[in-house]
């Protein structure tokens, strides 16, 4: 066993030192604490071990292995649940008399605070946050334990209880010659704001997570109604331009952009256009630039001029189209026997399709989360309907003088737009913004 400040050798590893600098006693709401502070050459960062009780020569020491997060840890942000990850570690091992926290200097998953906030950005627009960490040029998790092992090692923990989720903890402790004798799990609340990070964390990085068990947060939930959480997505010139002229399809985005948008539709349950979107760009409304689900298509038709020809009957969910009591019975037999779904709803004052009641079919067949594409008729409507929770748009650097994005607003205002953020892809500007 080596002394602070020489060399340990883990396993197969190369020995690499490690030197703890100083020790203070830290009291907390939870107990008494030993913290010390480590300082490793192999990643020029200083680590923390925050220790209760006797652990030097010990068997299944509880331990917790957590990587810094300021915004979850010191601003208790709900994005993450690494704040709660660690209060409950710290609770658990006050209340075991004895354990150890390591706490290593490897916020954002190993790629620091600013990539982490640029990180947070390109979720606004809807990539998950291991593909937000790769757009970034950086792996879907930078971390390494070696750290955490020396640090076990110079405590003369012999094996350890981990508390953890991830499996990659246990690999990395396990391949440094730290015995692990069992895995207990960390459950946290899952609140609207962590939700999809969760999910991720079980698809996408193999963490030991029953998502259905875990207690929902109280007060924080959306407030309950009968819609789906709407995200309005568009891509507009610098003069507010969506396309050359009505009824002519313009491409607009770049690549990186167009890639945003797929990650976006893989994200909602549903994703709605106007017939008049359908008419003009034969849009196919899939998934297609990344890997995930397909959302229903579904078209908003008050006439149901949708053509037999379309692109949509190729999608792999059949089209919805959502159409007034006044649309022709003869028209809707042709569409259904295409496979095509057609529901009848009641129709607004001006005669077009009542945005609230084809909102409540959706939400009644379970879809929750709903991308509304456009063309400019239905964004203007949406958005004087107060039916848009958040904004995700695309600024393109041309000017076309065309069609713009919102027509008249006929004594109607428009919404707020709140906690804005701005990014580029490519050579294209995306704002993300809340809308109330």
């Amino acid at each position: 066993m080596c002394r602070p400040g020489f060399c340990y050798t883990l396993g197969v590893m190369e020995s690499i030192p490690i030197e703890r600098v100083t020790s203070a006693r830290i009291p907390t709401n939870f107990g008494l604490f030993q913290l010390s502070l480590y300082r490793s050459p192999a990643d020029d960062k200083e680590h923390l071990a925050l220790v209760m009780g006797e652990v030097a020569g010990q068997e299944e020491v509880l331990v917790r292995i957590h990587s810094e997060c300021f915004t979850g840890d010191v601003l208790g942000s709900r994005r993450c649940d690494c704040g709660p990850q660690l209060q409950h570690a710290m609770q658990r091992i006050a209340a075991a008399g004895r354990g150890v926290i390591v706490y290593l200097r490897q916020e954002g998953r190993g790629i620091g605070l600013a990539d982490k906030l640029r990180a947070y950005n390109l979720q606004e627009m809807g990539y998950d946050t291991v593909d937000a960490n790769l757009m970034l040029g950086h792996q879907a998790d930078a971390r390494v334990y070696t750290a955490a092992a020396h640090i076990l090692h110079d405590l003369d923990i012999r094996s350890v209880q981990l508390l953890t989720n991830n499996p990659d903890k246990i690999a990395g402790l396990q391949t440094a010659g730290i015995p692990v004798t069992a895995r207990l799990p960390l459950t946290t609340a899952v609140t609207p704001e962590n939700a999809a990070y969760l999910k991720t964390k079980v698809e996408k990085m193999r963490h030991l997570l029953d998502l259905d068990s875990f207690p929902a947060a109280h007060g924080v939930a959306r407030p309950s109604t009968p819609r789906p959480f709407v995200t309005l997505s568009y891509a507009q010139s610098l003069d507010g331009s969506i396309a050359a002229r009505r009824g002519q399809a313009t491409p607009l985005s770049g690549p990186e952009a167009l890639r945003m948008t797929h990650h976006l539709r893989a994200s909602h349950a549903a994703i709605l256009v106007g017939i008049g979107t359908v008419l003009a760009d034969d849009p196919r409304l899939t998934v297609r630039l990344v890997e995930g689900e397909q959302p229903q298509p579904v078209v908003l038709d008050g006439r149901l001029r949708f053509p037999l020809s379309a692109q949509l009957l190729q999608h792999p969910k059949p089209p919805l189209i959502i159409t007034t009591p006044q649309a022709d019975a003869a028209r809707q037999t042709a569409l259904e026997a295409v496979g095509v779904e057609v529901v009848r709803v009641a129709a607004a004052p001006d005669g077009r399709v009542s945005l609230s009641a084809a909102l409540s079919i959706l939400q009644a067949r379970g879809l929750g989360s709903l991308m509304v594409e456009g063309g400019a008729n239905i964004i203007t409507s949406f958005l004087t309907a107060q039916m848009v929770d958040r904004v995700v748009i695309t600024i393109v650097p041309r000017l076309l003088g065309g069609l713009p994005a919102i027509t008249s607003l006929n004594g109607h205002t428009l919404p707020t737009l709140h906690h804005a953020h701005y990014h580029q892809l490519g050579a294209d500007m995306v704002v993300t913004g809340e809308v109330g």
